[in-house]
């Protein structure tokens, strides 16, 4: 994550000179960590190694953006946290749409701040799971994107998001059947979900120019 913010902000100085764009369609990919939160055994048996997330998104005149996208996700289990001792994860996988506002605020800097909805499936493997167990469910992400120019068709974006899985862990999730690990059902009532933090890439195809020629 440091080294995230370092790299974000060295892009943001070295694109002073950058010109302006004017947001039309675009395609971004974003790769970050996820963290577990909300589920409190999600939280302290999972541990999040990856979330990857290409997208497509047309923005009108006043900033507002609808998208179409991918996103993955891999969740590893914390060997650690189990008895009996089992290595394996959960894999997530979603097709979302998106819908948002992207301003630019100087010609360096611009925000981006929206929600993707869509369909997931999660497919948890693990030693105690003969071949793999799938869960069908609604993916739902608000995010905010901090966003620092290159040139007039590239940027790059720091961005925070918040993923909701729509699915409730417990260990029977990972293939643990005759155990709650001491958890209560309470611990298992919230949908799994997490923190996470990505830095990506945009490149913006028609309608970008210098803001001279306005």
């Amino acid at each position: 994550m440091k080294f995230s913010l370092i790299l974000f902000f060295s892009l943001l100085m070295s694109s002073f000179n950058a010109q302006a764009i004017n947001p039309d369609d675009s395609f971004t990919f974003e790769l970050g960590l996820p963290n577990a939160t909300n589920n409190k055994a999600y939280r302290s048996i999972m541990q999040g190694l990856v979330c990857i997330s290409p997208s497509y998104q047309y923005a009108l005149k006043n900033g507002i953006s609808f998208g179409i996208g991918l996103h993955y996700s891999y969740f590893a289990i914390n060997e650690f946290k189990v008895q009996p001792k089992i290595f394996g994860g959960i894999h997530s996988a979603a097709t979302f749409l998106k819908l948002g506002h992207e301003k630019f605020w100087t010609e360096r800097f611009g925000t981006e701040i929206g929600c993707k909805i869509g369909y997931l499936n999660s497919f948890a493997v693990s030693d105690s799971i003969k071949n793999y167990r799938r869960t069908e469910a609604t993916f739902v992400e608000p995010f905010i994107s901090f966003i620092a120019t290159s040139s007039v068709n590239s940027a790059y974006r720091f961005t925070i998001g918040f993923p909701f899985y729509g699915f409730n862990f417990t260990p029977k999730t990972i293939g643990i059947l005759d155990s709650s690990m001491g958890y209560s059902s309470a611990d298992f009532s919230k949908i799994a979900s997490a923190f996470t933090i990505s830095f990506g890439y945009t490149f913006y195809f028609n309608g970008k120019k210098n803001t001279d020629e306005d």
